[in-house]
C-alpha cells in the first residue's frame, strides 16, 4: 500500500508540473492540478503539503512540484514519518 501511495503522489506532482509549465501555465494551477489528481486516488486530507517553484536547471527553467504526505502504516509495524516526491517538467517557451 505505501508504494501504491507513493506512485500515486509521483504520478500526481509529475501532473500538477507539466500543467504548472505549459505556456500560459502558472505555479497556482500546478499545485491545484497535483492535489486534484492526489485526491481522486487517495484523499485531500492526507496530503500534508504541496507546493511549486521554478528553478533553473542546465540553462532551462524548470517547474518543481513537491508534495509531503505521511507514510502509511498498518498498525505500529512499518516505516514512521512522512514521505516528499517530486515532479519535474520544462516550462514551455
Amino acid at each position: 500500500y505505501a508504494l501504491w501511495v507513493r506512485t500515486v503522489l509521483i504520478d500526481a506532482a509529475a501532473e500538477g508540473a507539466r500543467h504548472a509549465a505549459v505556456l500560459d501555465g502558472d505555479l497556482a494551477s500546478g499545485q491545484e492540478r497535483a492535489l486534484t489528481i492526489a485526491s481522486t486516488a487517495i484523499t485531500a486530507e492526507y496530503v500534508q503539503s504541496v507546493s511549486a517553484s521554478i528553478e533553473s536547471a542546465q540553462g532551462y527553467d524548470v517547474v518543481v512540484v513537491e508534495m509531503t504526505a505521511p507514510i502509511p502504516v498498518i498498525g505500529p509495524l512499518g516505516p514512521q514519518g512522512t514521505l516528499t516526491v517530486t515532479g519535474r517538467a520544462v516550462v514551455e517557451q
